[in-house]
């Protein structure tokens, strides 16, 4: 299966990305934002960093890229996509995902291994994990604070549309401990954590983040 990985100015983490899916099974398919060719990709994945340095909000002006208008079309037809951390906030602005990511609630930048609650295991990107599970991978951010009108947030609750929680603790004061959310046909999904650096004992506080990886091509061969 072919994995898309986008870059933008300012990514930081799509190596890792790819090391991730390359180490699934899969095979990473280096993508640019200026281009407007996904080539025949299976999934995408939109990795962290500070796509554009965070200028006018963090993800805005990534949103807006041309790769960005392929991968808004595909994902409305059912491609899987992954958005982490900076990659949540650009599926966010891009009107992929509800809800929008703000400064944190202590306003410092927060860097930690981080236990999280699997709340759904039947997405695209969580097949390989049960509701309920508790992993562990990292979280580092400055703006990862997820909020939300109340209205929506009990209507994300109500849809089942909460992926994962923090748990033992909320690094950044996210509404409802909110730490990933998905689309309504469970094909796009956005966390803060750090899936990719949670693949490989010698580097990560565990591999507990290799089954997203694992997870998205079970769903592209199901697919």
């Amino acid at each position: 299966m072919r994995i898309g990985v986008l870059t933008f100015p300012g990514s930081l983490d799509d190596v890792d990305a790819a090391r991730a899916v390359r180490l699934a099974g899969g095979e990473p398919v280096a993508l640019w934002h200026a281009d407007h060719d996904l080539k025949d990709v299976d999934a995408v994945i939109l990795p962290g960093g500070f796509s554009y340095g965070d200028y006018l909000r963090a993800g805005a002006i990534a949103a807006r890229a041309p790769l960005m208008q392929d991968v808004v079309a595909r994902a409305n037809d059912g491609m899987p996509v992954l958005g982490i951390c900076n990659g949540f906030q650009v599926l966010c602005e891009a009107g992929l995902l509800p809800g929008a990511l703000t400064r944190n609630s202590h306003l410092h930048f927060r860097n930690r291994d981080q236990v999280l609650t699997v709340e759904r295991s039947d997405t695209a990107w969580t097949g390989d994990y049960a509701t309920g599970q508790r992993i562990v991978i990292p979280v580092k951010n400055g703006e990862g604070r997820y909020v939300a009108a109340d209205a929506d947030l009990d209507r994300l609750e109500g849809e089942g549309r909460v992926v994962f929680r923090y748990t033992d603790g909320n690094p950044n004061g996210s509404s409802r401990d909110i730490a990933g959310v998905t689309s309504e046909n469970g094909r796009v999904v956005g966390l803060m954590p750090h899936p990719e650096h949670a693949v490989e004992d010698l580097t990560g506080p565990s591999t507990d983040g290799l089954g997203f990886f694992t997870s998205v091509l079970k769903a592209a061969v199901a697919a």
